[in-house]
């Protein structure tokens, strides 16, 4: 009831006013007319374009809270992406009302227009290096954003993720404490280094699960003899040069955090952390979490140090320990480290270092699980 005809007509008439239109029109200044349309059943003209609109109010008003979330959590949405999140929404409606295309190439601009709390701001790249060194309003600004997400009922702490990547070289060995001759100034020890890196994509959960991982070789085809050492459940990728990359972050999402994340969310929302690099905002990454109810968190750049998990204590744990399997290897008269050995030492660095107890410890030194800004900010 928010046109000037349907209030004119719910208003009470003044003392000795006749309730016709014609006094009503008069009272109100809305043509007699109008008035006779409106009260017989006749839409008014916004409520007539709303209902040729492609998405309904609610829907729309589901898509700006999701966007603003977005932007809070550092992930603007482009607006060319708009009308596939729009197509997205409609798709999940009943048969007889199911969209069979986007909207056309305007339909963007009259959304925003339609929602004058949100702008559009053209925003330019910049490296991350150049971004602003103090990270403490970033961080500051994370836990009151990432604290509004998960006071949501609805979010359950074995429903919460952290994602990261790490490289781990072949065969960089650690620093270790010996014994020499007092006057001796050597501080290194003769090792081949083989200083080639795969990458391991990691997942855990705030009650102290991880996922299997995704391995990444530095290769432009994959060989049998790097995966002989039994890992069942494991995934494998190759990369020219060895790190991930917007089509397999995609792939990791489909393959590996869907399938096992699935069964135990039960439809409720997943919440994924990750980091600010630009390989997770590609608009099929966005349209898949969109359509799963993944709400994807974006870390402030510069600060992973202090709000990731996996970086904060799972991380430093599995490369000392992978360290020490690759001296070991050594140590019994292997030459080098070479990929075929990777799947071997990783898997047992793994074993030791995403114990629960590592992982709850990590969520908790981030002042994410259980909820406590202080222990990063004091």
């Amino acid at each position: 009831m928010s046109d000037r005809a349907s209030r004119a007509l719910a208003e009470a008439s003044l003392p000795g006013e006749p309730r016709t239109y014609d006094a009503t029109s008069k009272r109100s200044g809305v043509p007699l007319a109008t008035l006779y349309h409106r009260d017989h059943g006749r839409p008014s003209r916004d409520e007539k374009a709303q209902g040729q609109q492609y998405l309904t109010p609610p829907e729309e008003n589901a898509l700006e809270k999701y966007l603003k979330l977005m932007a809070d959590l550092g992930n603007p949405v482009r607006i060319k992406f708009l009308p596939s999140l729009a197509f997205s929404i409609a798709r999940r409606r009943l048969k007889t009302k199911k969209a069979t295309k986007p909207p056309n190439k305007n339909w963007a601009q009259a959304f925003q227009k339609r929602h004058p709390a949100l702008k559009s701001r053209r925003v330019r790249a910049m490296a991350w290096e150049r971004h602003e060194n103090n990270i403490y309003d970033k961080i500051t600004h994370w836990f009151e954003v990432i604290g509004k997400v998960l006071e949501d009922p609805a979010i359950l702490a074995e429903n919460i993720y952290n994602m990261d990547e790490t490289g781990v070289m072949l065969s960089m060995l650690g620093s270790v404490k010996v014994l020499l001759g007092q006057d001796d100034p050597r501080d290194y020890r003769g090792a081949i280094v083989k200083r080639t890196t795969v990458t391991a994509i990691e997942c855990i959960s705030a009650n102290g699960r991880s996922l299997l991982p995704m391995i990444i070789w530095p290769a432009s085809t994959h060989r049998s003899n790097w995966t002989t050492f039994p890992t069942p459940g494991w995934h494998y990728a190759i990369s020219d040069s060895g790190y991930t990359d917007s089509k397999i972050s995609l792939e990791w999402l489909k393959r590996v955090f869907e399938p096992q994340t699935r069964e135990q969310a039960n439809q409720k929302p997943r919440v994924l952390i990750c980091d600010g690099f630009g390989t997770h905002e590609t608009l099929e990454a966005l349209e898949f979490c969109f359509e799963n109810t993944i709400i994807l968190c974006r870390l402030p750049s510069h600060t992973s140090h202090k709000l990731q998990p996996c970086d904060v204590t799972v991380f430093p744990r599995l490369k000392d320990i992978y360290r020490e399997e690759a001296e070991r290897l050594f140590q019994g008269g292997a030459n080098t480290v070479g990929k075929q050995h990777f799947t071997s030492l990783y898997s047992h660095a793994r074993e030791k270092a995403f114990t629960k107890r590592n992982i709850i410890a990590g969520w908790a030194a981030c002042g994410l699980f259980p909820f406590n800004p202080d222990r990063v900010l004091r």
